[in-house]
């Protein structure tokens, strides 16, 4: 009995054992998993109340600018900062020799690794080599330090080619323009930081904004993140696509035109504007000198810019069709009105206008008014309206306004109070002087004229579509009634006669399609003097087509042609413009021919 006893006991004492431990055990796993389980964000959270926070970016991209068909115009790419740790750096690489017994190797020393580093950042080998030792020799125990900023992929890849522990290699967003100047002056650029400078980049910078997100994380001191500490306190958010009105293809050939048309005339710059007659949607706006915004820095500062909506100019005769249907839809006259008009008279006593080409008196209906140019014949016509009625048009037009684009820097141009009118702007408004337009405000006049009377505001973006697919900035569709209906064929049918019985009618006309076409040849002011500058002119033909059912306007201006300096300068230039805007856009030919209209009564 006192054997069994014994015996027993020392099982006994085995259970009690593995009893007391299995009880640890269990204890030590419910803890466990209290901690990193159950508990794991309190206890992450007061990790980080007590100081022990690290973090690092989580980097969203900048959104990308499409044109109409969704081609990519300006995107994000990816880019890399290159990061140092020095207190590593400082001690070199050691390269064990698999041969050797013991544990000695090769080190290459820090000022070696610089010069690779170098090689390929493209910067000197010193320089990289002192931002380590200056460094350490601030701070022994330094663990950061920039080398450099927005490298490109490939050298990154070379970069992490070398595996060199202490170099890190945190992502950014560059940008990208993968067709150079194609639409640059309207695209805009960003500076090196990534933030917007010009253009549409800048204007919708809204859109096109990401957010960066944060992650914070617990580290050890050999720079190891520790598991299960990785928390995203912010989100990173890339930026929306812009979606532009243009066509690529569209307005790359009219970029091309409009830099030969302006190196053949000798012209200071020029643009050449699409619009698209019932939508108001801007389809190309080309302009030279154009700016690479992959390079912004090799173009002139005044040239980054866009012109067309900056630099207001006078429009001279193009002017004319206006006065001409405000004097129609007014009542003030008829297309069967007429006037005489000799090339040189003295008006309203003390106004002197002139013509451009010397003749007798002629009985001019509005018609042969707009065909011949007369300065003199659209001021007797201008004597017949209120000059508040014309006045209040004119606004109505947009002139004096901003665009609906309102494009960065974009003018209102010059449209004088009508209290402020004396006798000779009274007349020289009625032909495009004594005002300045920009680009849009008069193309925005002729699609009121090419698409029945109605204005329907001006549109450069498509709409913006956010990360999460929300489709925002979408262009207004509501026009406004300028004129009348009938008041816009009857100037359509004299614009017309403009482009067959015009001096010009040979050099624009296309084969199979009516044309509505006006020309403008406008003093240029001197900005130091504030008078004409002798023998400089802006010279602009604008018009649209099919002018029985118009679909698009077109307008090439010239600033300062030299070989010519007629607008016989943009003749070229309009007719291939305009037959490749109707070949893109597929427009079917006209079934009809322009009826003649009379010159004279």
């Amino acid at each position: 009995m006192t054997t069994t006893t014994s015996s027993r006991s020392p099982r006994r004492r085995t259970v009690v054992a593995l009893s007391i431990v299995l009880i640890v055990l269990i204890a030590f796993v419910v803890r466990l998993v209290d901690i990193q389980v159950v508990n794991a964000r309190t206890h992450v959270d007061d990790s980080l109340a007590m100081g022990l926070e690290n973090s690092r970016v989580e980097y969203a991209s900048r959104g990308s600018i499409v044109d109409e068909n969704g081609v990519v115009l300006a995107s994000a790419v990816n880019r890399y900062d290159v990061q140092v740790d020095p207190m590593l750096a400082a001690k070199g690489i050691t390269t064990v020799d698999s041969g050797d017994d013991d544990d000695s190797g090769t080190t290459t020393g820090w000022p070696e690794l610089a010069a690779q580093i170098a090689a390929i950042t493209g910067q000197d080998a010193a320089e990289v080599q002192r931002i380590v030792t200056d460094a350490v020799a601030d701070n022994p125990d330094s663990r950061y330090a920039m080398i450099a900023k927005n490298v490109s992929t490939e050298q990154y890849r070379a970069l992490a080619d070398l595996k060199l522990p202490f170099l890190s290699f945190p992502p950014q967003s560059g940008r990208v323009y993968p067709d150079g100047a194609v639409g640059g002056n309207l695209l805009g650029f960003v500076g090196s930081d990534g933030q917007p400078l010009a253009g549409l980049e800048n204007a919708d910078n809204a859109c096109l904004a990401s957010t960066n997100g944060k992650v914070v994380f617990q580290q050890s001191r050999d720079g190891v993140v520790l598991p299960g500490t990785e928390v995203v306190t912010q989100p990173a958010v890339d930026g929306g696509t812009l979606k532009l009105t243009i066509d690529r293809d569209l307005q790359w050939y009219l970029g091309q035109l409009i830099a030969e048309q302006v190196q053949n005339t000798g012209s200071l710059r020029g643009t050449i504007t699409v619009v698209e007659a019932k939508t108001g949607k801007i389809r190309a706006l080309a302009e030279y000198p154009s700016v690479d915004p992959n390079d912004p820095t090799a173009t002139p500062a005044d040239d980054r810019g866009s012109r067309a909506f900056s630099s207001p100019f006078e429009p001279g005769s193009t002017f004319k069709a206006l006065t001409t249907a405000i004097g129609l839809d007014s009542g003030s006259y008829t297309p069967e009105t007429t006037v005489t008009a000799s090339s040189r008279e003295v008006l309203g006593g003390d106004a002197r206008v002139s013509d451009a080409f010397s003749h007798g008196p002629n009985t001019y209906t509005p018609t042969g008014v707009l065909i011949d140019s007369s300065n003199v014949g659209i001021s007797k016509f201008a004597e017949m309206i209120p000059k508040q009625t014309r006045y209040d048009y004119l606004q109505k037009f947009g002139m004096g306004s901003l665009s609906a684009i309102d494009f960065p820097g974009e003018s209102v141009g010059i449209l004088h109070p009508v209290g402020d009118w004396d006798t000779q702007t009274f007349y020289n408004t009625a032909f495009g002087q004594g005002l300045s337009v920009t680009v849009p405000q008069l193309v925005g006049a002729y699609q009121t004229i090419a698409n029945g009377g109605l204005k329907i505001p001006l549109s450069l973006v498509e709409g913006c579509t956010a990360a999460d697919g929300t489709v925002t900035d979408t262009p207004s569709t509501e026009g406004t009634q300028v004129i009348s209906p009938d008041t816009a064929h009857e100037v359509g049918l004299m614009l017309e006669n403009v482009a067959t019985q015009g001096e010009l009618a040979d050099k624009i006309a296309i084969p199979g399609y009516r044309l509505a076409i006006k020309t403008g040849t406008g003093e240029k002011v001197d900005e130091n003097t504030g008078a004409y500058k002798p023998d400089a002119y802006f010279t602009t033909m604008i018009g649209f087509a099919p002018a029985d059912d118009p679909q698009y306007v077109v307008a090439v201006n010239l600033d300062e042609p030299r070989t010519v300096k007629s607008s016989a300068a943009t003749a070229p230039a309009f007719q291939k413009a305009m037959t490749q805007v109707l070949k893109t856009y597929r427009v079917i030919p006209s079934g009809t021919t322009t009826p003649e209209l009379p010159k004279f009564g």
